[in-house]
């Protein structure tokens, strides 16, 4: 039901302003570094900065995300649902629409190419160790909740391999400092209580062999 998963823990302004202050590259990898999270290397373009970093949820696991540093908006945090989704599918659309709706501080969209993102931005005048903390943490969170929905789009059948639960949670500290912040997003199962297969299959999973991943680490 729209408007069933709404939480609490928005953004809250952070001591001072961090437009002001002038946040930097290096501050924001020093906050990674604190948060127990290993980014790929730098990329800057223009001024606006950019680095990888692999999520795990209590679920989702491997959820490749970039970080963006643009001064005129703060952070973005932009995270990969799945691969392209293709044209002409209503069904992955309205879900996408209708989780725009039920997730107020994350917003749904579809990439170019075709994938389905999933974003939270931090205004620079919030930007600080703590809101890039609960920001990265609301998007694994919320991943970990489309988990089910999604399974069609990472894998054939929608089945899950077997070694998938079974893989470290790498930023488990991430999940324990923020996830009581983040209400209902936090109360959620396992993987090992989802069953072995999506009924419909959802996206351009085609019939195959189960356990066939559509993207490495996906």
């Amino acid at each position: 039901m729209p408007g069933s998963r709404r939480h609490a823990g928005g953004p809250r302004p952070a001591t001072g302003d961090a437009a002001e202050a002038g946040i930097k590259p290096a501050a924001i990898e020093a906050w990674l570094s604190e948060l127990g999270l290993v980014p790929g290397a730098r990329a800057e373009r223009a001024g606006i900065v950019a680095w990888d970093v692999a999520l795990d949820g209590r679920r989702r696991r491997d959820l490749r995300t970039t970080l963006i540093l643009d001064p005129a908006i703060g952070a973005i945090v932009w995270a990969h649902l799945a691969p392209p989704i293709g044209d002409g599918l209503r069904k992955s659309y309205r879900m996408l629409l209708r989780w725009n709706e039920d997730f107020p501080l994350a917003k749904f969209s579809v990439a170019d190419d075709g994938r389905p993102i999933l974003a939270v931005e931090v205004p620079a005048r919030w930007l600080s160790l703590d809101e890039l903390g609960l920001a990265l943490a609301r998007v694994v969170l919320v991943a970990d909740q489309v988990f089910d929905e999604t399974r069609g789009w990472l894998w054939i059948g929608g089945r899950v391999p077997d070694d998938y639960a079974a893989r470290p949670i790498r930023n488990q500290g991430l999940l324990d400092r923020f996830g009581p912040r983040l209400g209902e997003l936090a109360e959620l199962g396992d993987l090992a209580e989802l069953g072995d297969a999506v009924d419909e299959p959802v996206g351009r999973a085609a019939a195959g062999s189960p356990g066939i991943p559509r993207v490495a680490g996906g």
